[in-house]
């Protein structure tokens, strides 16, 4: 829904730097359209490009009406809480949005539309996380296809699935390969204007709903973006992938030094070899599927510097006997390399 022509403003209010602002980040650094601004009063007058490390220039405002001098006409919400709910104070900044001309990207999980619809009547609402009419049950469709299927796995939640899987389709185009994105959460369709969100969908539909849109990619590699983790014990997102896409190839996506969960301390990760193993097996079903291939690890080496991240890729390299490399640093080119093998 957003057009080129837009000009985005990105309410990432208290969400810049507790990592939950990955949608204004993954907008910063991937979307076509020009991003005028972000909000948020604790770095006012900073850089938001400078301070994520994204190399686009993003300057940082205080408030709405600080916004509004940037002449938006999208506002996104640029933050993902935990639990995916509109706080009062962002309730008031999209209602003043609306009646300043704004249009408003919701990626949350509370809808919109239905509650402010009537305040913009020369704008719109994009509600991300809505469920999509006519879903059916998953039927193995996928498994008919002659493509390359590719399921980005985590280790964590945002552990940099989406990231890997964008920066691999951008390393593939570059190189004239024909290269298709299947995006499953709020971040990736704002992103790319398409896709399925896997978590708003009932389950019984949720295969069905990433198969139909595995399907109707025609290029002979398809990227899949993960969501979830297998280790996580709040997801439950990882199956319907591997149902829907029924994946030919695999990628691991882990974020260096994570021995633990940050939000569950708890958890351990586990052995990232047996969690390979693991995930290959669950993907084929025991031997009721074709198995796929773990073809290389993503590593989220963001805060270290490039020799301590040379030594974590190395590191992980020995680890798992798989190319390794982070893609945000050197552009996706070892795993497609990997993917194409």
């Amino acid at each position: 829904m957003i057009a080129t022509t837009d000009r985005i403003s990105l309410l990432m209010e208290g969400s810049i730097d507790d990592g939950t602002g990955k949608m204004g980040l993954a907008v910063l650094r991937y979307h076509v359209a020009k991003v005028v601004c972000a909000i948020d009063s604790r770095h006012a007058g900073r850089c938001l490009g400078e301070m994520s490390g994204v190399p686009r220039p993003c300057p940082i405002v205080a408030n709405l009406d600080d916004a509004l001098e940037c002449k938006p006409t999208v506002l996104i919400l640029g933050g993902a809480p935990p639990g995916g709910r509109l706080t009062p104070a962002w309730e008031e900044t999209v209602v003043t949005g609306l009646r300043a001309g704004l249009s408003i990207v919701n990626g949350l999980h509370d809808p919109l539309a239905g509650r402010f619809g009537s305040l913009a009547p020369d704008q719109w609402i994009w509600d991300v996380r809505a469920e999509p009419e006519g879903l059916t049950t998953a039927t193995g469709a996928a498994t008919a296809l002659d493509n390359r299927r590719v399921l980005f796995l985590g280790t964590d939640m945002s552990v940099g699935k989406m990231t890997a899987g964008l920066e691999v389709q951008r390393e593939a185009k570059r190189r004239g390969i024909p290269c298709g994105f299947v995006a499953t959460g709020q971040c990736g369709m704002v992103v790319t204007g398409e896709g399925v969100p896997l978590d708003a969908i009932r389950l019984d539909f949720a295969a069905g709903a990433v198969e139909c849109e595995v399907v109707r990619r025609t290029e002979p590699l398809v990227l899949i973006e993960g969501q979830g983790s297998l280790n996580h014990p709040a997801s439950s997102a990882t199956l319907p992938l591997m149902r829907g896409a029924m994946p030919t190839h695999l990628v691991l996506c882990h974020r260096a030094g994570m021995n633990t969960l940050p939000r569950w301390p708890w958890v351990t990760v586990p052995d990232l070899p047996r969690l390979t193993r693991l995930a290959e097996e669950l993907s084929a079903g025991a031997g009721a599927f074709a198995k796929p291939t773990t073809c290389a690890v993503a590593l989220n080496t963001r805060g270290l510097d490039e020799g301590q991240a040379a030594a974590a890729i190395e590191k992980i390299r020995n680890d798992t006997g798989l190319p390794v490399e982070d893609p945000v640093r050197s552009g996706g080119g070892v795993i497609l390399d990997a993917l194409l093998d």
